[in-house]
């Protein structure tokens, strides 16, 4: 039982994470200008496979406990915002839009945590890791919104 419900959840992370295939970076985000704390691009998929496989994890336990469905309902809500932000950005090239789901999903994780801390703290804190990388992403969004004009 266990196993199948972190399998969906996992499958939604990978729906999720294939916008990156569908809208690459490309030569677009290449000739943006960028800060020199913009992680290396090999570090994107390795962190996004860690940060989703304990995503992942951490919804499954508090799934599988009374009294989640609204813990449950700020996954949804972040994994639906996590994929909206990669074609706002890579595709439409509509960086301040992006700005504005990128700071919606990181109010949505901030819910998911204290969401998930009552049923499971251990699950809490497997989302914390993703907070961090997401705040890293935003604040690059941030940075190429205000160095980009136009």
């Amino acid at each position: 039982m266990a196993l199948g419900i972190f399998v969906i959840f996992l499958a939604a992370s990978v729906v999720a994470a294939s916008t990156a295939m569908i809208f690459k970076p490309g030569d677009w985000y290449d000739g943006l200008n960028k800060p020199t704390w913009t992680p290396k691009k090999w570090m994107f998929p390795v962190g996004w496979t860690i940060l989703y496989l304990a995503s992942s994890y951490a919804a499954m336990r508090v799934a599988l406990l009374p009294g989640g469905s609204v813990a449950l309902a700020f996954w949804a809500l972040q994994i639906a915002l996590n994929t909206l932000w990669t074609p706002v950005f890579f595709g439409a090239h509509r960086i301040g839009a992006a700005l504005v789901v990128i700071g919606a999903l990181w109010l949505s994780i901030v819910a998911m945590i204290i969401s998930f801390w009552p049923l499971d703290p251990a699950a809490s804190y497997l989302i914390v890791p993703y907070l961090a990388w997401v705040s890293m992403a935003a604040a690059l969004n941030h940075w190429i919104w205000r160095h980009n004009a136009g």
